[in-house]
């Protein structure tokens, strides 16, 4: 297992990651990224990446029932890379009244047991279809907000929302790094101090209050699992923390592996015998 206390060098991994999203923007024939800008970390930090490329970069605000606090945030990160980017741009797109039609249309047809989840993740869905219009108007590539932890680890994201991308810069890189990485590049001190949320709620809840444990006791649980190393040992908060990983680990699955095929057999689709 790595070390969890090797520090990450955010030079040369901020070279790396825009060298590689310069080339496949170039293969992909594109002009540059589309961003949806939350107010978070991650996406402040992919933005800023993807600015640093020399790229066109769209940077898209959505609220929808949004915290000023957010937008607030989103508004700083994006005078900032304004100032010190001459590609990059911004739009905000308000998506207040789209989400109140569509809600109002389907919720005779849902369950109100569901009704909070399947709304919020509405939301996500509604900000993927403006991003994806707005690059294809654009000739652009959605870029993807994602980190590790959280694409690949216990699966916090929506499936079709914010996990639909083209591509997904930062998602090899824990939540800690990201936070390094965003001090490193100088990107607002009220972005990379903020508590993480994804802001679908409208309550102030955090992802820390979603999960149930802070980002560096799930990374950590997450080296445990990726290195084989089980249960043995722990004890306390770092068993149940490992124990609560493996439980969202499993029951995100369906986000995070391959959409399952139904492959049919020639003696099933032809008649055909061995």
């Amino acid at each position: 297992m790595i070390p969890p206390d090797l520090k990450i060098q955010s030079p040369a991994v901020a070279q790396y990651i825009e060298g590689w999203m310069r080339s496949y923007a170039t293969s992909s024939g594109q002009k540059g990224f589309v961003v949806g800008i939350s107010g978070g970390i991650d996406s402040a930090l992919t933005a800023a990446l993807a600015a640093r490329t020399g790229l066109e970069l769209l940077m898209v605000q959505m609220p929808i029932r949004q915290a000023a606090s957010e937008h607030n945030r989103g508004l700083e990160l994006i005078e900032l890379l304004q100032s010190r980017h001459a590609k990059a741009r911004s739009v905000s797109v308000d998506l207040n009244a789209s989400f109140d039609q569509l809600l109002q249309a389907v919720r005779p047809l849902g369950m109100e047991k569901n009704e909070l989840l399947a709304a919020a993740n509405m939301r996500a869905r509604l900000r993927m279809s403006t991003l994806y219009y707005l690059a294809a108007t654009h000739g652009l590539l959605v870029a993807g907000t994602g980190n590790k932890v959280e694409d690949f680890g216990v699966g916090f994201y929506t499936k079709y929302g914010d996990g639909g991308v083209d591509l997904s810069p930062i998602a090899d890189l824990m939540k800690t790094e990201v936070r390094a990485m965003a001090e490193a590049l100088e990107l607002p001190r009220s972005i990379v101090e903020a508590a993480p949320t994804d802001g679908l709620w409208g309550d102030g809840r955090t992802d820390e209050d979603q999960l149930g444990a802070r980002y560096p006791e799930l990374e950590e649980a997450m080296r445990r699992h990726e290195s084989g190393l089980g249960e043995d040992g722990l004890e306390g908060r770092a068993l149940e923390v490992f124990r609560l990983y493996l439980s969202l680990n499993k029951a995100n699955a369906h986000k995070m592996n391959p959409i399952p095929v139904c492959l049919i057999p020639p003696s099933v689709r032809w008649g055909l015998q061995n």
